[in-house]
Order: structure tokens, then sequence, then C-alpha cells
């Protein structure tokens, strides 16, 4: 895909990734190979992605050119890509470049992945989702469904062990610890898995089951167990959870203050 327009994200992570390689000469093939040999962001994660992904069913070539494709039909997913990588940037202290979710993290990986298999599970091709599902899955640790619906501006912190339904929501700016599950409570069919709104942070190992919404701005505590609508800007904590006050911030996402 050629982008046009200045892409000022880009231009900052090409710099970072040539510091990088004149500061380790052991990566610099990793980094001119992965980043700097590219023109644009999306031929990057293009390479990337398919380069983690490859097996012998299916090599690391038609990847690319899948991923490319749907880069190309689909702006949406550029733009979530971006706001992905400033998110993962402005939410976690461990990351102190933009190039660092691009490169290394595998939630932020894991999520790319699956945008381009829920494009595929949109045009219909549902037999190569469910293939890319279960690669993702082995390869980076978070099973998400492709028909999952997910916004921008999502931080899937670390990634490992999320568990993601079919009929799962997520919005805007949503920050997800390890081990979070949004899935359903049994055999029932149809829409039965969580609506999760805009600016809402999911502690670790947070399971929130079935057709609920959990509200703009609400706040889950790590290893507690959702089983109903959570109202808009409330904290709730606990097996089965309960509300125990508001968040201190509008859109505790972005704080990612996990005190309750």
């Amino acid at each position: 895909m050629t982008v046009t327009a200045p892409d000022p994200l880009w231009e900052a992570i090409r710099a970072e990734a040539a510091e990088a390689a004149r500061d380790e000469p052991l990566l610099a093939s990793f980094l001119h190979m992965t980043v700097l040999r590219h023109a644009t962001l999306e031929d990057v994660l293009a390479f990337h992605l398919s380069s983690k992904l490859a097996s012998p069913i299916m090599d690391a070539r038609a990847l690319m050119e899948l991923f490319c494709e749907a880069l190309a039909d689909d702006g949406t997913i550029a733009r979530a890509v971006r706001a992905d990588i400033r998110a993962c940037y402005e939410r976690d202290p461990a990351c102190d470049a933009y190039s660092m979710p691009l490169l290394y993290f595998k939630g932020f990986h894991a999520i790319q992945s699956q945008r381009v298999t829920h494009w595929l599970w949109k045009k219909g091709r549902r037999t190569l989702a469910y293939f890319l599902q279960n690669r993702i899955s082995e390869v980076m640790g978070a099973d998400i469904h492709p028909a999952a619906a997910i916004g921008e501006g999502i931080m899937l912190d670390h990634g490992t062990g999320v568990v993601v339904g079919e009929t799962a929501v997520i919005g805007d700016n949503v920050s997800l610890l390890q081990g979070v599950t949004l899935g359903g409570t049994g055999k029932v069919h149809g829409d039965r898995h969580p609506k999760v709104g805009d600016g809402v942070l999911i502690g670790a190992n947070a399971s929130i089951l079935g057709n609920i919404t959990i509200g703009d701005g609400a706040k889950v505590g790590a290893g507690s167990v959702v089983l109903d609508d959570v109202p808009a800007h409330t904290t709730v904590v606990g097996v089965p959870a309960r509300a125990v006050g508001r968040p201190d911030e509008d859109m505790p996402a972005l704080g990612m203050d996990q005190r309750v």
C-alpha cells in the first residue's frame, strides 16, 4: 500500500530503527530487513506479521500478499494500527519507542493479525480466517475470534492467555491485560459475548462472561468474574464482581491505574 500523505509516526519508527541498528550491530540485519528497506508502515507490518505466522502449510510470501491486500482494501486497519501503536507508547511504561510494539510486543501483533482475519471474515473467507486464528493463537498466545469487532487505540498488554469470543465487541481506547477472557456462559448460540465500551480498563485474568455490557469508562479489577452489566464509569471487583466505586478518571484505560 502506498501512503502519499506525510506520516510522522512512520518517520519516527524509521529513525528509531536506524539508531537501533547503529547501536546494536547484531540486530542491524534484522532491523534493515524488517523496517528500513520498506517504504511504508503498512509494508513493515505485512512483512513482520507474515514472517511470524508463516508455517509449512502457508509460507511467508503468500501471507504477506494477503496482509498487503487487506491493508490496501480497508483503510480503517491502517488507521487502527497507528492508534494502537500510540496506545502502547502512551500507556505502557515499558514502551519507550514507537517501534517497540511494532517489532516486539506480541499483544500488539495479535490484535493486528486479528484485524486481517476480521477482514477475511467480512469477505466471506471464513475457512482461511479460522486457519489464521489458530495460527495466531499458536504463535502469539491470544485466541481472538475473527468475527469479534475491535475498535482502535487498543492496548493488549502482554497478550498471553487472552480469549475473545465470536460476538464480542471492544470499543475504542480500551486496555486489556494478560489472561482476560471475553467469553460465553454455556452452549447458547447467537449473540452471547460481552460488549465493552470505550475507555474501559480490564485487569489481568478478569473473566467477563455472557452477552453483557461493560459501560464506557468502567474499570474491571484483576481476577474478577463479571456476569452482569457494569454501568458506565463504575469500578467492579470480585467473584462474582460487584461495584465498589468509580474510577478517578473518565477513561481509566488511558491512566492504567489498576488499584480499586
